[in-house]
């Protein structure tokens, strides 16, 4: 480990070697000579007592154990940028082109007003949001930043929680007072319910090993979160919904939630950016910023 600490110019090479595809390449990036790479890459090599690389004539590929320390070599150099980062904030102001991705009816609803507000203390900042439900490969579209439900397995991002989550079962007064409120999951069978996705027979599964799956009876099919939101106020069925699309309606009483005693699982939100060396300010104090907001926002 010693070793490791007082050779931190061999983990910068490893990382940028796996990132450009070739020792020459990371040469040019670091801006030495391609003996230099080579030798801080055998000297880390030789200091794990394990290769990390294996390479050719043609090609490089990682070995099951230079995948694992990939990982976390890139996890340390993120640390350390973030350091400078925070010395960083204090010499250099907010600034420049922030672009967003993120989950339609969740940008609308809250990362716009949000994004709205961050502008108004940072006039120097523009900023962009792309709304989709697809994900975005934040390496290959150029966005800055991404608003996910979940944290993603790919090493090469990073995933900062930002606020909790929870699907709930809802539906309009009126439509409860038509068919009865289920008292159990086992009812929800003999219940309209209104399913995102395109798989007329799906399963709703509840946390616990007490309950098992209902299979329901969909009455609306659509791949639209948004559309289903609005068949739930139009009292067409039951819908399955995140906390943070229907938080609204349900205080507002247009919607009434169903089975408030059975929680469902849902993934936490989450905000990703890519691994990347001097990351702009304006990404950490906004992702700082969406925090605290979010979590300000959070009543359920």
């Amino acid at each position: 480990m010693d070793t490791l600490a007082n050779n931190f110019p061999a983990l910068v090479a490893f990382a940028r070697i796996v990132s450009a595809g070739s020792l020459s390449a990371a040469a040019r990036e670091l801006d030495v000579p391609v003996s230099v790479v080579s030798k801080r890459l055998s000297l880390l090599e030789a200091s794990l007592g394990t290769r990390l690389l294996q390479r050719t004539t043609r090609r490089q590929t990682l070995t099951d154990e230079g995948r694992l320390f990939h990982a976390r070599v890139l996890r340390i150099l993120d640390e350390v940028e973030q350091a400078e980062a925070l010395l960083a904030q204090r010499r250099d102001g907010v600034h420049g082109l922030l672009r967003i991705t993120a989950p339609g009816e969740f940008g609308r609803r809250w990362l716009a007003p949000v994004a709205a507000a961050f502008q108004e203390l940072h006039p120097q900042v523009t900023i962009q949001l792309e709304l989709l439900d697809a994900v975005v490969d934040l390496l290959d579209s150029g966005h800055d930043l991404g608003i996910r439900y979940g944290a993603l397995a790919d090493s090469s991002l990073v995933a900062r929680e930002l606020a909790p989550n929870y699907r709930v079962l809802c539906a309009s007064p009126a439509y409860l007072q038509r068919h009865g409120e289920p008292r159990t999951p086992a009812e929800l069978a003999g219940h309209r319910c209104i399913v995102i996705g395109d798989q007329r027979r799906t399963d709703w599964k509840f946390d616990g090993d007490e309950t098992a799956p209902v299979r329901v009876d969909t009455a609306f099919l659509t791949n639209d979160g948004g559309a289903a939101q609005q068949l739930a106020l139009a009292g067409s069925g039951i819908a399955l919904k995140s906390i943070w699309d229907v938080g609204d309606d349900l205080a507002a009483g247009r919607l009434r939630r169903v089975l408030p005693n059975h929680a469902m699982a849902a993934a936490p939100l989450h905000a990703v950016y890519p691994h990347q060396r001097n990351l702009a300010p304006r990404v950490r104090v906004f992702v700082e910023y969406l925090k605290e907001r979010l979590q300000d926002a959070w009543r359920w």
